[in-house]
């Protein structure tokens, strides 16, 4: 049975005049050029190991890791950008965000991308196209990146150029390291791509890898946008597919969840508990959720029962997100 709200979506950018502030043409391009540029350099420092300084001759260094990880971001963004024109709603280009390089701080060179809708989504339907396109279109696009850097992984001479101690029984001792955590999407293509006599990275190696660590960092992503909260596009599907009472009772199940691992996370950070679960980024991400995305998610004028396609595809992208989870996705230690 169909059900009519009378409360409309938000529709971002727009004045209180109710005319449509216009994003100038020149930001995107301007936006997508710093990416380019802070991802280039985030791509030497991740692949040299190295913060600087750097010759010209090093930039080459850092472009496999710029396109990658731009190119993922651009299928994501350009996923939710298409199913929005396919249900004329108007929506701006992908504004993406540059992350600028500190001095000893390694970062990933951006905090995404985004775009903004400028008119109200009518129905659940174009709700859940528009949310659900942008994870499974930069799911997509990781499995391409993860899948090229596996079947074409260097020999060792790669990681000894950058760590000549790496085979040594003191490499790493007494020192800061840094260790992703794994996946089940990201082991399961490891198992699949590798064999036992080729030189495979282990997770505390692979931000040296521009593909794996690009294809890595896109799961994460996508995992993030794919928690089932508020206005991400988790919380855009699991809404459009069940309605608000089943999506606030899963909403606040995630958040629980979130608030329990950001605990663990403090506990191994400060106070040693050596769980190994949990990351206190998660608290951080948990605060950003309800205070700027919600847990509720708004209502749409007109709600009704998803056809059995659309159903099938919002269960898919659901395991993308369990399968693109980790979680404790960054571990820092000292050996």
């Amino acid at each position: 049975m169909s059900q009519q709200f009378s409360e409309p979506t938000y529709s971002s950018n727009i004045g209180t005049t109710g005319k449509k502030k216009k994003t100038p043409v020149f930001v995107y391009p301007l936006l997508f050029v710093i990416t380019f540029v802070t991802t280039l350099i985030a791509g030497m420092e991740w692949t040299t190991g190295s913060m600087g300084p750097y010759e010209f001759a090093d930039l080459a260094k850092g472009l496999p890791y710029a396109l990658s990880i731009l190119f993922i971001l651009s299928f994501h963004e350009f996923g939710h950008y298409f199913a929005a024109k396919y249900h004329k709603v108007d929506t701006t280009l992908p504004f993406y965000i540059p992350f600028p390089p500190i001095p000893g701080f390694f970062h990933f060179g951006t905090m995404g991308a985004v775009i903004k809708t400028r008119s109200v989504i009518p129905n659940n339907k174009s709700m859940f196209d528009i949310g659900v396109w942008g994870p499974i279109s930069g799911f997509a696009a990781c499995l391409i990146i993860i899948s090229y850097g596996f079947l074409n992984l260097p020999e060792m001479e790669y990681i000894l150029t950058i760590h000549p101690d790496y085979l040594s029984p003191e490499y790493g001792k007494d020192a800061l390291s840094l260790e992703f955590g794994d996946t089940i999407l990201f082991a399961l293509m490891r198992e699949l791509f590798t064999n036992p006599q080729q030189f495979v990275p282990p997770m505390s190696e692979i931000y040296h890898y521009p593909y794996l660590c690009t294809g890595w960092f896109g799961l994460f992503v996508t995992a993030m946008n794919m928690i089932p909260v508020g206005q991400l596009d988790g919380g855009h599907v699991v809404y459009s597919m069940f309605g608000h009472k089943k999506h606030e009772a899963v909403a606040s199940i995630a958040m629980i969840v979130l608030m329990v691992l950001g605990g663990l996370g403090v506990l191994d950070t400060f106070m040693d508990f050596q769980t190994h679960i949990g990351w206190t980024g998660w608290l951080f991400w948990a605060f950003i959720l309800y205070i700027f995305i919600k847990i509720k998610h708004p209502p749409v004028p007109y709600f009704e029962q998803l056809d059995s396609n659309r159903m099938l595809i919002g269960y898919f992208s659901l395991v993308i997100f369990i399968i693109s989870f980790s979680p404790t996705p960054f571990i820092l230690s000292i050996s």
